[in-house]
Parts: structure tokens; sequence; C-alpha cells
């Protein structure tokens, strides 16, 4: 059974903090438990009230929405992660952990109900059409854009790789529009980053957790440790902050990375027989050099488990605020052509045995952004403790979400500075023990 991190698409920027096990199976009422007589009872109420809105409601209802909406409602009474998805929602979570679909290569957001180019991506038909950073997408295919949502404007432009589709723009620096026509191709979410710093720290981001993840890493490890030299390489800072996760197999290996041996990450079912644990293999990328891992109220699931499995094995210091405390497991079971069920199956643990359900991961390190007067008070996510009705843990202080505020200037990145101070030896701790491992 594979697992993995669901993260909720938006407009190819996505966010959430899910985590799921793919399954391949179906529901089946052979496997269900017998049902009592009340529980009959109350479907028998059900579907009176169904037949009763059906034949008497003011207007005719559409019944498949009243039979998706009463689904979904039954789902999410249990906690905030369990939901119907329908097929085209299914559709789009297979899209993004995948990595990869037909599109033009451009990171888009709505600023003031209009659709405003973040960036273009590299090598794609955006970039090679010369789509700059802060167009303004006024136009696609003749159809206006404004009064789309988002979402509706990111559809409009995916499609069919080779498939064209017309863009109208509008640019500060011209008095006219700009039409260009671009050809969709293979569009991969690239979600790592990385840069040499200073001539001795590897950096590196990454801002989700998808198939192309672990491989992107890896080449990054492997381009900073050629273009620094291992002789000056002083350590790599792992930036996780405002990653909402991803594949718990990505997360895994993201962690196995950094170790030699012991535990990453176990999940805990209703049943013991459930449990499951994923451990690391020989073979550390960095060959031991020190690690700082950065998070704050936005790293989530698939983050905070690579988090975890470092910080209780001691491999890195985790520096910034606390996280957002996902800790339990969904698992995404499909339904035929109806869309797919996500349902909260088990919890998390650390390699120590802790969960960090409504509580999150706690830095070794606790450094505090500046945040801009007017940003004050709405830096900070609720966390998982926040959310009506998420998993309670007995006897276990819950916490609430922390600050999520990364600067766009990294000269005023106070966490990142701090990180980088740590590998520097400016300030000393966990990082210069890289070889230290809980007990199994």
């Amino acid at each position: 059974m594979r697992k993995v991190s669901l993260v909720l698409l938006g407009a190819f920027i996505g966010v959430g903090s899910s985590m799921v096990a793919m399954q391949t199976r179906l529901l089946s009422g052979t496997s269900a438990v017998a049902a009592s007589a009340e529980t009959y009872r109350q479907l028998s109420l059900f579907g009176d009230v169904f037949e009763k809105v059906r034949t008497d409601y003011v207007e005719k209802p559409d019944e498949a929405k009243l039979i998706e909406a009463a689904v979904n409602g039954m789902l999410t009474s249990l906690d905030p992660h369990s939901s119907y998805m329908d097929s085209k929602s299914f559709r789009d979570m297979q899209v993004q952990t995948r990595g990869e679909f037909g599109g033009l290569g451009i990171e888009v957001t709505m600023e003031d109900g209009l659709i405003k180019v973040v960036t273009p991506i590299d090598d794609t038909p955006a970039s090679k059409a010369g789509i700059l950073t802060n167009d303004v997408i006024t136009q696609i295919d003749e159809d206006q854009v404004q009064g789309l949502t988002l979402n509706q404007a990111v559809d409009k432009m995916r499609g069919p790789i080779n498939s064209p589709v017309k863009l109208k723009i509008s640019r500060k620096e011209s008095k006219d529009p700009i039409e260009v026509t671009l050809n969709r191709d293979v569009i991969k979410i690239k979600p790592v980053r990385s840069r040499a710093e200073g001539g001795d720290v590897g950096y590196i981001r990454l801002t989700q957790f998808n198939e192309q993840t672990f491989d992107g890493m890896r080449a990054a490890i492997d381009k900073l440790n050629t273009d620094i030299g291992p002789d000056k390489l002083k350590g790599y800072v792992l930036d996780l902050r405002n990653n909402p996760g991803g594949l718990l197999d990505q997360a895994v290996m993201v962690s196995d990375a950094f170790l030699d041996r012991g535990e990453i990450v176990s999940t805990r079912g209703r049943n013991p027989d459930e449990t499951q644990r994923f451990s690391a293999k020989s073979g550390d990328l960095t060959k031991g050099k020190p690690i700082v891992v950065l998070v704050n109220g936005g790293s989530a699931s698939a983050s905070e488990i690579v988090a975890g499995a470092l910080q209780d094995h001691k491999r890195a210091t985790v520096l910034g605020t606390r996280s957002f405390g996902k800790g339990s497991v969904q698992s995404i079971i499909p339904l035929g052509g109806s869309g797919a069920l996500r349902l909260t199956t088990a919890r998390y643990y650390t390699p120590s045995g802790r969960s960090i359900q409504a509580k999150g991961i706690e830095p070794d390190q606790e450094v505090l952004q500046e945040v801009p007067d007017e940003l004050k008070g709405k830096d900070e996510t609720k966390g998982e403790a926040g959310l009506k009705g998420h998993l309670k843990q007995k006897d276990v202080e819950e916490r609430g979400g922390s600050s999520a505020y990364v600067p766009p200037d990294p000269a005023k990145d106070k966490q990142l500075i701090a990180a980088f101070d740590f590998l520097r030896g400016i300030q000393k701790g966990a990082a210069n023990t890289p070889k230290a491992a809980v007990p199994n």
C-alpha cells in the first residue's frame, strides 16, 4: 500500500496539510461490520428525508448533488481532513501528487480580481513566448478572465499536450494589449530550489513533496557539493517553511537522504496489526555534513515527518517556529468513476514515539521574524489545534499555530540568517553532532 500526503490543489501553487494512504481497493459492503437495528433505522430516516426533499422542495433539486452533500456532510463531521472528492477533485489531487500536467508553465495568483503572473517557469511555453512577471492575463481563448475564480482560470490554461491556447496580456510597459498563442506542453512542478550561499553553505528549499522532490533534492545536493567543494562546504539548510506536505514516500526518502539507520516514521491505526514502520537505509548523501531544518506555522504533514525524524535522531537542528501539527493519516479510496473517499484511518509518530497531532514540532531553537505592522496578527496559522473537530490526544497539551511569515528579502529573513550563522559556527548546538541517533 502506497502512502501519500495530500496537497489541496490551488492554482499551480497548492496549499494543504493532509497525510493520506493511497489505496486501489473499492468500498465493499461485505467487509463492513454488520449494522445494528438502530443504524438501519437511521438509514431509513435518511431515505425518508431524501424522498421528501426530492418531491416537495420548492424547486426541483439536483438529486446527485443532494447525495454528494449528504456524503460529504457525514465525512466532514468526523474531522477536518475526512471528505468526499468528486471526480474532478480526485483528478486534480492526482495531478498535484504526480507533479506534472499539460499546461503553459506559469505560476499565477489573483490580485484585485485579476489573474497576475507570479513567474514564468524556465524552458516552458510561457517563458519561450516572453511572458513576464507581473503580466496580467485578461483573456483566455477570447473569454474574459475577470469574474473567474483562480482555479477556473487555471483550468482554462491547462489541457492536452500540444493543444493551442491564446492569451491576451496587459503589461505596464505596453500601451496596447499583447496577444500570444502558445501550445501546451508537459509542465513539471519543480518542488526544489537551491543555491550556494556565501561560498560555504548549501541552501535547499522544498516547496512540496511530489514525485519530483527526492530526485530534485539529490541533484541539488550533488550540484552544491560540486560547486562549493566538500572541503569548503560547512553544511546544508533544508528550508521546509510553508511546505504543506506531499507524498509520504518522498518524505521518507528525503529523511533517509540524511540518515544511515533507524526508524523514520510509523503509522498506527485502530487495530494494532495496522501499524507500519518506515526505516532508513544505509547511505547519507551529505556525508555527515551538519544540517539545519527551517520550519514555521505553515510546515505541515510530510514536512513535519522530515523535521521530526531528523530532530529525534539529532541529525539536524530544527530552527524557526512551531509547525502546524498535522499528525493524522487519511486513506484515499477510489469510488469507481464517482471520485474518491478521503478517510482518516491512522495517526503517525516520530521515531521516538511522539505524536505531533494538534501539537506540532517544537524547534530546537525558536527564531521569530520581524513582521511588518500591516501583517501583524495575520501572519499566524490556526494550526491543527485551531481546526474545528480535529482529533484529540489524551493528556496532551495542545498548541495553536505559529507565525508563517517569511520576508521576501533574504537579507531580512532572521530565521535564514540564524541558520547560516549556526552552520558557520557562530552558534553551537545539535547541528554539529550529525552522527548521534536515538535507540531503535
